[in-house]
């Protein structure tokens, strides 16, 4: 079982198998990919990492992952033969807060709670940047070499929607031999759904035999009940201690409800010490207020913020939202037919369901100044809360790091 988890989530996430690892690199690997969606069920990341046990709670897993993130859809999608040139698109709305949720679940993984140190981090920092410049340039690279395909192909493809050749089309053309892997690939992938069919005849079956299931560690977990503990054979000595008279029970909410009064007293007279102290504060930073250039310039970047919101705003309300996600076919258009290059889904007709390119980029670039201004709201709490903590630091000078 845990072989089987990690085939199908090695092919989900790295698309591809590393059957020479070891059990225990697999059920690692295993169980990270199941932390990192948000699987919080604590026995399963205390199983042991020699696979002797767990075949109940592997179980379970298999079962969440199948209805959580729809594990077989996603193996079908990473498994699917492109003919076409696609790239992934996403117009929906911005849900970043609700994808973090199943990342932020749980903490239940005894590995993840460990002191790192602060240079490992920023050594990992800078190798995501330059892991980040590498996946640009390779993709700027790309996009080069897909424009003189479709450039060059204008005009030969039969399909006058489409007007040109794919990457893989242009390789049948040069390599006619190769149409036989492609067939078999193509079978493969028929196989595939074929299975995925039947599979979702007798998946309800399936979910049936799983509430046994569940009924069975129900039961399991409830087999050592509370009261139980009053039938040992040696039970706890003066247990009738810990219950209480009536009247012991009253003057312990007599005692209680003086203690409140008395912390409800103490509070008012705090509130009142502190409105007087915020008071004095105000009335000594009335001579300290800026002067009138810099309000000005102060309200000049309020406003801006606010005008750059109302834009985006509009854009949203006035722009047709197509809702358009998932891998999409690159169609390309000659410049001398006054269209640009467009995205249409794979899974609809392309000219019902085409998109320009401008509008995805134009999308992004809103989603884009979305994060750079949380970003810039979160630098600046972080800076008050080191203001803060600096302020309470005797002898010690602060120097704030430089901007990039």
């Amino acid at each position: 079982m845990w072989r089987l988890l990690y085939s199908l989530l090695k092919q989900s996430h790295d698309r591809g198998r590393t059957e020479s690892d070891t059990i225990g690199t697999q059920i690692k690997f295993v169980k990270s990919v199941l932390w990192y969606h948000g699987y919080g069920r604590p026995a399963f990341y205390q199983l042991p990492s020699d696979g002797s046990q767990g075949s109940r709670e592997l179980l379970l897993a298999f079962s969440w992952l199948l209805n959580r993130i729809s594990l077989l859809e996603q193996l079908l999608t990473a498994n699917r033969v492109k003919i076409g040139d696609e790239a992934s698109v996403c117009m929906c709305e911005d849900n970043l807060c609700n994808s973090w949720q199943g990342r932020t679940e749980t903490a239940s993984n005894p590995c993840v709670k460990r002191e790192v140190d602060v240079r490992y981090l920023q050594w990992l920092n800078g190798r995501l940047w330059f892991q980040w410049r590498t996946l640009h340039v390779d993709q700027q690279e790309q996009c080069k070499l897909l424009h003189k395909i479709h450039s060059y192909t204008s005009g030969s493809h039969m399909d006058q929607t489409i007007g040109h050749f794919s990457v893989t089309e242009t390789d049948l053309i040069r390599e006619p031999d190769s149409y036989k892997q492609l067939l078999q690939l193509l079978e493969s992938e028929n196989s595939r759904l074929e299975a995925f069919l039947e599979w979702k005849e007798l998946e309800p079956v399936y979910w049936q035999w799983m509430e046994t299931v569940l009924d069975t560690l129900a039961e399991d977990a409830n087999t050592y009940k509370p009261q139980d503990v009053c039938k040992e054979k040696n039970p706890l000595p003066n247990a009738n201690l810990c219950c209480h008279s009536a009247s012991n029970i009253i003057g312990e909410i007599d005692t209680l409800t003086k203690d409140l009064v008395t912390l409800h007293d103490e509070l008012h007279e705090l509130v009142t010490c502190k409105k007087s102290v915020w008071y004095e504060k105000i009335a000594a930073r009335e001579s300290t207020l800026p002067d009138e250039r810099e309000f000005c310039a102060a309200v000049r970047t309020i406003t801006e913020a606010v005008e750059l919101k109302l834009s985006a705003l509009k854009y949203h309300c006035a722009r047709k939202k197509s809702g358009m996600h998932g891998p999409c076919r690159l169609v390309f258009k000659d410049k001398r037919a006054r269209k640009t290059s467009c995205l249409s889904s794979v899974s609809k007709e392309p000219i019902s369901s085409a998109v320009h390119a401008s509008e995805v980029i134009s999308d992004l670039r809103m989603k884009e100044a979305t994060l750079e201004r949380e970003l810039k709201r979160l630098q600046e709490e972080c800076r008050h809360k080191l203001d803060e903590i600096a302020e309470g630091l005797v002898g010690v000078i602060c120097i704030p790091p430089m901007k990039r």
